[in-house]
């Protein structure tokens, strides 16, 4: 009996040693810690959500003198879902926000960097018509060394039209003068680089000015000009021509010879090909659609930057021959600034106050005949260039008359 006992003893404690081994007992204190510790903090978890939602459910809206300190968020720069921000209701602060915000362009001197720049430029909307009331500008820009020295005169040609146009100055970045805050140009310089004559940072100017002028949506053509040029007309003429008009006007032909053809670089093959080369005046006057389409051009504008140099004269050659290649049937053919070649030289001929008289300046305004929207016209050219300061005097005496600037 004894030994019967001592056998279901010792048959009881194998079985139990089998079932409670080291690592059954490790499994099963693990498995009880981890129970353990998510169901804390689930619990944790759950009361934290329930409170929130009883404070917001229950908290009041905060008042209008409790937010009005906040700044509204930025359209432009916000990375936010477009829910958490007001877009076309009214702030809390009293202040329409959202388009009309985005809508108006920046200051004319900024912190963007060119790259920055030319990306925002480049923006353009894919639905035509506005939503709102839009009134077309001419955006006039000035690229120059220093002052515009005939502002005086521009003075007199935008008066009355405010509104109608926008003024960018691109001058050396080394010019530190002021315009009186009653003038038209004052604060209207853009952020500048150096610029030289027949210099690849020539183009690179003319592009700052276009992108400048572009985060400005109301504008709608966007002109050069120099410190030395005049308008030949009154701004409601000038401004008509340019809305109504169906071309644009770059320049753009093929020459022959040294000055033309001769400043082909052959490192620019197979992109742009010697038959494609063409030569124009910088000065020119385009839509809004063909100013995009320059500042965004990351095919053309890179081969010329990287080969033509010294004299190859980019800024009679890069325009001409991108709008040539691409857009040449949305182009007049021809600049609407005159300038008198007919002395020779590399450069034409400057205007000092002796060459400046009602008979000169009523030539200008008619010379020649060329093509408008399909029709034959006398008016060709609507500014002139390199007329020096001291014109100045003689242009303020007669120029109103001339080109009926009260109109």
């Amino acid at each position: 009996m004894k030994s019967q006992n001592q056998n279901s003893l010792a048959t009881a404690i194998n079985l139990l040693g089998s079932r409670w081994n080291p690592l059954h007992l490790f499994s099963c204190f693990f498995f009880f810690a981890f129970g353990l510790t998510f169901g804390i903090i689930l619990s944790f978890n759950l009361k934290s959500f329930s409170f929130n939602l009883q404070v917001t459910q229950s908290s009041p809206s905060p008042s209008p003198s409790t937010s009005s300190s906040a700044p509204p968020p930025s359209p432009l720069v916000s990375s936010l879902p477009a829910s958490t921000y007001p877009t076309n209701e009214t702030s809390k602060a009293g202040r329409r926000i959202g388009l009309s915000e985005y809508m108006k362009p920046p200051n004319a001197m900024h912190d963007m960097d060119d790259k920055e720049l030319l990306w925002r430029a480049s923006m353009a909307p894919q639905i035509r018509e506005f939503p709102f009331k839009r009134v077309p500008k001419v955006a006039f820009m000035f690229l120059t060394k220093g002052p515009v020295s005939l502002a005086p005169l521009w003075e007199l040609f935008f008066k009355g039209h405010e509104g109608l146009y926008s003024i960018y100055v691109h001058s050396h970045p080394s010019f530190n003068g002021t315009e009186p805050e009653n003038s038209v140009f004052h604060d209207r310089r853009i952020p500048s680089k150096e610029v030289q004559w027949g210099k690849f940072n020539m183009i690179e100017a003319e592009r700052r000015l276009l992108a400048n002028a572009l985060l400005d949506f109301s504008n709608h053509h966007f002109v050069l000009l120099s410190e030395s040029c005049i308008p030949l007309f009154n701004f409601s003429t000038i401004y008509s021509y340019l809305m109504n008009s169906t071309r644009n006007y770059v320049q753009t032909y093929d020459l022959p010879g040294p000055v033309g053809r001769g400043r082909y670089k052959e490192q620019m093959y197979p992109t742009i090909t010697i038959e494609q080369w063409r030569k124009g005046y910088q000065w020119f006057a385009v839509d809004r659609d063909l100013a995009i389409e320059i500042i965004s051009d990351q095919t053309y504008f890179p081969i010329f930057q990287k080969h033509c140099k010294s004299s190859c004269y980019a800024d009679e050659h890069y325009l001409p021959t991108f709008v040539g290649i691409k857009f040449w049937e949305r182009s007049a053919n021809r600049s609407l600034t005159w300038v008198d070649w007919s002395r020779g030289g590399p450069h034409p001929a400057r205007f000092i106050r002796s060459d400046v008289t009602i008979e000169s300046l009523k030539r200008l305004r008619s010379e020649g005949r060329c093509d408008y929207n399909g029709k034959s016209t006398n008016i060709c050219f609507l500014f002139a260039r390199k007329f020096m300061p001291s014109a100045l005097e003689r242009l303020l005496r007669f120029a109103p008359k001339v080109m009926h600037f009260n109109s």
